[in-house]
Order: structure tokens, then C-alpha cells, then sequence
């Protein structure tokens, strides 16, 4: 059985038609940009009066073939719409990333991650086709297993941020859920023990002889973590809400042993959006007070992404530090890959040197046996995504703290994601992200280089 809708392809193809004009329409030799209501990218950039291309007909899902479990999706359509018209199905996406205005070409394109990655592994790897606007102007069709002329696009896409092209659709897999997810939350008093039980459930899915189908944790302090088992269930019963009073990361807290929980598949998949994570605090949205009197709708990470934005653009934090006697402070918002066998290691280190709690973990293992040469992580070999995200007092250079951060991550045979601040030097990030197939993409697929340089965007801030 297929749902695709006639009006959402006329819909769609209009809307090509449309953003290919405003291609044609930059002049030559002008930069070239998306024109986006909101993002999840948190380095600062230069500002520019340039004009941005037109996306306006490519938000939305075109179609969902359910005996496939395929979806073709337009490229700024965010996994909020996508989860919405693939549920009533009981399909979701293989992975769904956090936060609800995340975009399908945003999370291929820029990497994503949830907890499914430990089994499935990342948003791009579940892609099973492409049309991409390149730099060139040309509007090219990629996909898996495709050895002809543009396998190399297909292979160089994720973790290119646009600078090789844009998602103009995409064809996903998806996978069937049930109504309910169950979940256990396992306290861990020592971080070796808590990386111990992640590598075995990595390896088998299970962890004493039950399925686990979701995986994720909250590292509190040295000795107070959690992991977060999910399992899915069609079984009836009550569950929790935590678009409410409660908030998600503070259930999982308890003394010892397990607490169990239970939530629809729908508040699973946007536990933490509600609370953007745990960081809603920082505008006092988890005070009751202030919680009861916060309007539901506005409780989520869009509307706390506009609030860091006005915060940003009058330096409202830096001020009120000033007033209070004290420096500025340095934003550290990073996710990092590190092999699971070396997480205890960077956890033990980051503790001790950087005063950032709460912090996330998210095992994953790339599912194929191919590597991707702009983020070379190694098939085969588990990792875990470690996601923290807040302030320090500045240092005696500019990003003193992220620039540690990236050091002690690349001595660990790490990555970090590039979707917020870096300091790398144009060697070092040649070495870790693929300098040299970047560049031959690059020169192909926009030769006269009407998109940034990747090292421009996510180091210079162009």
C-alpha cells in the first residue's frame, strides 16, 4: 500500500522549479545560501544581506510507501511532520534526531543521532536515494549503491553542511514501531560499569536476556549515571507525560538499581525536545512557578532556540555577568564521538577539567560495512556520542576550553560534530574530516565554489 499524495508531488515540483530559479537568479560570482526560518546550528556567523534561495515548496512529506517502509521526503521537511505522517502507519524513521525542527536534509547532511543509532546507525546511512542541488546548479540524483557517475556525491554528502549542495528529496527507509515504549532506567554509581553495560547491549541488543530497542544515558556526576533502556510495546497501560510539571531527565533519577517508566512512541521520540535536553533551565522554564504559567506549545526547543537567539544578539548573558562582578563566559554546545572503549576515559577527563553537567551518551555503530570519508568513523567499531552543552568563564584565548575539548577528543581517536564552534587549524581538519575527498567533490560538484568552503563554515564562521 501506498499514501502519496498527487498535490503533495505537484506540490513538491513546483517548489523545485521555484528554488531552481532562485538559483538562476543570484548573480555570478555571488555567494549562493538557503533561505531558512530557523536552524540547529549554533557556531556564530558573518552576517550577509545575500539573497537565499527559495525553499518554500520543499517542507513537506510526499509520500510514504508502507509496504516498502519507504518515505520520500522534501529536504526542509522537519522530522516533526515526517514522525506525524508516518506514525499513523506504526513506521518511523530509523533514527530520529532530538529535536523536533531538525530537517531531513539538515540531519544527512550535517549527521544526526538518537537511540537507535547503536543498531541503526546514522540518519544518512537509512537513505536509500538523493536529488541534490550541487553548487554547479545542476539538480543530480544519488543513491546507494549507485557505482556510476555520481557515487562519489552520494559518499561525500553527510557531514558536507551544504557546501557541496543542497537535499532536495530524499528516499529513507523506515522501520515499525508499536504504540508504547517501556523503559528502564539503570543507575550506575561507578562510569566504568555504566560503559561496561553499554558495550554489551551494543553488541547484542539485549541486556539479561531482554531486548533493548532504544538506548541512551545521563551522566550527573562521577558517580551518579543513568542509562536509559527502551523496548517497545503494544500492550495497554498507563503512561507518563512530561509536557507537563515532570521533566524527562529528572525521572531517571533515583538511588539504586532500576525505575521503569512508560511513554506513547510519539513522547518517546520528543522526550527531549520539551525541555530542549535540561537546557530550558537557563531560561527558568523548569522552575514550578514558572513552568505551571509557561504555555505548553511554547515548551519546546524552537521556542527556546528563539529565546538563545535574542540572548545572543544583545550578549544578554555577558551583561548580567558584568553586573555581577564576573567575566564572560565561553560557549562549550558540542556533541563528540568517542570509541566506546575510550568513553570512560573521556568521561573521567571532562569531569575533572570542565564544570558542565548534565551530559548526554548515545552509543552507535555504523550499520554497513563502508566508511564515510568526511566523518571517518570506522565500521565495525562502537562509539558514543557525548553531548554537553552550556557555558564556562572564558580563558586566556579565544575558545580556550573547546580547543582542550578538541584536543583530548582527537587523542582518543575521536570526532566532534561541526555544528557548533571549532578551532582546528586547516591541517588538523583536513586529517580528521576527509580534506582530500572533500576537495575533489568539491571541485566537482561546485567548481566555482558558489557555496563556502566546509572549513570556512564550521571554522572561520563564514
Amino acid at each position: 500500500m501506498s499514501a502519496f499524495a498527487t498535490d503533495a508531488r505537484t506540490t513538491h515540483a513546483a517548489g523545485v522549479e521555484r528554488l531552481l530559479a532562485s538559483y538562476w537568479a543570484v548573480p555570478p560570482g555571488s555567494p549562493v545560501r538557503l533561505a531558512k526560518r530557523t536552524s540547529n546550528l549554533f557556531r556564530s556567523r558573518a552576517a550577509t544581506d545575500a539573497p537565499g534561495l527559495d525553499t518554500s515548496g520543499l517542507t513537506q512529506v510526499i509520500g510514504v510507501d508502507v509496504d516498502a517502509r519507504t518515505a520520500d521526503v522534501a529536504g526542509m521537511c522537519t522530522y516533526e511532520d515526517l514522525v506525524a505522517a508516518t506514525l499513523p502507519f506504526g513506521l518511523a524513521p530509523l533514527v530520529v534526531p532530538q529535536l523536533k525542527t531538525i530537517t531531513l536534509g539538515g540531519a544527512v547532511t550535517g549527521l544526526g543521532i538518537e537511540s537507535t543509532s547503536f543498531r541503526n546507525g546514522l540518519p544518512h546511512e537509512s537513505v536509500l536515494e538523493m536529488d541534490i542541488l550541487t553548487g554547479a546548479g545542476e539538480l543530480v540524483t544519488v543513491s546507494r549503491g549507485d557505482t556510476g557517475e555520481h557515487a562519489e556525491l552520494f559518499r561525500a554528502f553527510p557531514n558536507s553542511y551544504g557546501t557541496l549542495g543542497y537535499a532536495v528529496r530524499l528516499r529513507i527507509e523506515l522501520e515499525p514501531v508499536l504504540p508504547f515504549v517501556e523503559l528502564t532506567h539503570l543507575r550506575f554509581h561507578r562510569l566504568d560499569d555504566l560503559v561496561a553495560a553499554m558495550a554489551e547491549i551494543v553488541g547484542s541488543a539485549a541486556l539479561d536476556g531482554v531486548a533493548v530497542e532504544y538506548l541512551d544515558g545521563v551522566v550527573f556526576s562521577a558517580d551518579e549515571a543513568y542509562l536509559c533502556l527502551g523496548r517497545r510495546t503494544a500492550a495497554s497501560g498507563p503512561v507518563s507525560d512530561y509536557t507537563r510539571q515532570r521533566i524527562f531527565y529528572r525521572s531517571m533519577q533515583h538511588d539504586d538499581g532500576a525505575v521503569h517508566d512508560r511513554l506513547t512512541t510519539l513522547d518517546y521520540l520528543w522526550r527531549w525536545d520539551t525541555d530542549w535536553f535540561w537546557c530550558s533551565e537557563a531560561f527558568g522554564a523548569q522552575h514550578p512557578l514558572v513552568r505551571r504559567f509557561w504555555p505548553r506549545r511554547l515548551r519546546r526547543s524552537r521556542s527556546y532556540a528563539s529565546l538563545m537567539r535574542v540572548e545572543r544578539r544583545y550578549d544578554l548573558g555577558n551583561r548580567i555577568e558584568r553586573l555581577k562582578g564576573l567575566p564572560p563566559r565561553e560557549r562549550v554546545i558540542q556533541d563528540v564521538e568517542v570509541p566506546i572503549e575510550r568513553c570512560a576515559e573521556f568521561l573521567d577527563w571532562f569531569l575533572a577539567n570542565v564544570p558542565i553537567e548534565p551530559i548526554w551518551l548515545c552509543p552507535l555503530r555504523l550499520r554497513g560495512d563502508d566508511a564515510w570519508p568526511l566523518y571517518p568513523m570506522e565500521p565495525h567499531r562502537s562509539y558514543v556520542n557525548v553531548g554537553f552543552w552550556s557555558t564556562v568563564p572564558v580563558g586566556a584565548v579565544e575558545g580556550e576550553t573547546n580547543r582542550r575539548i578538541e584536543r583530548e577528543v582527537a587523542g582518543l581517536d575521536g570526532h566532534k560534530s561541526l555544528y557548533s564552534d571549532a578551532f582546528y587549524s586547516r591541517d588538523e581538519f583536513d586529517d580528521l574530516y576527509g580534506g582530500g575527498a572533500y576537495r575533489a567533490a568539491k571541485a566537482r560538484y561546485d567548481p566555482d565554489s558558489r557555496l563556502l568552503d566546509l572549513y570556512e563554515k564550521a571554522v572561520q564562521r563564514r
